[in-house]
């Protein structure tokens, strides 16, 4: 058994599409029309491109908004992205107007950062270090 998909709600699909694949770097890999303005829509890291897909999943169910709301409101990322350096990556992304809401902090042999994904969601950045 393996992981091949996971997902993140987002408020808007297109505005995600743009952050997630222009400025944090994925790469879109299916778009499938739902029926009304939904689509599935993943996005992949470029890395592995046959890996992990990111379901940029509509917002829609009631449930949704209270849930990820709260998670916002309490500083909860959604999901985590594994980068080589931390600190690299938040002053490429603050270059590029992203805002983050934790900057980059060592945890013992865990570094990481939490940014805004525009779309309703903190996402974390993490390292691991050896």
């Amino acid at each position: 058994m393996r992981i091949n998909l996971t997902s993140v709600f987002v408020e808007d699909q297109e505005k995600a599409l743009r952050f997630y694949t222009d400025v944090l770097g994925f790469e879109k890999k299916h778009d499938v029309p739902l029926g009304g303005e939904d689509r599935w829509l993943t996005v992949v890291s470029p890395e592995d491109p046959d890996g992990v897909e990111l379901l940029l999943e509509p917002n829609k169910h009631p449930a949704v908004m209270p849930y990820t709301t709260a998670l916002v409101e309490d500083g909860i990322p959604a999901t985590a992205f594994a980068v080589d350096d931390v600190r690299a990556e938040f002053d490429r992304l603050s270059e590029l107007g992203v805002r983050f809401t934790q900057e980059p902090t060592e945890m013992g042999s865990v570094t990481t950062a939490v940014l805004d994904d525009t779309v309703g969601n903190l996402i974390q950045i993490m390292h691991t270090g050896s």
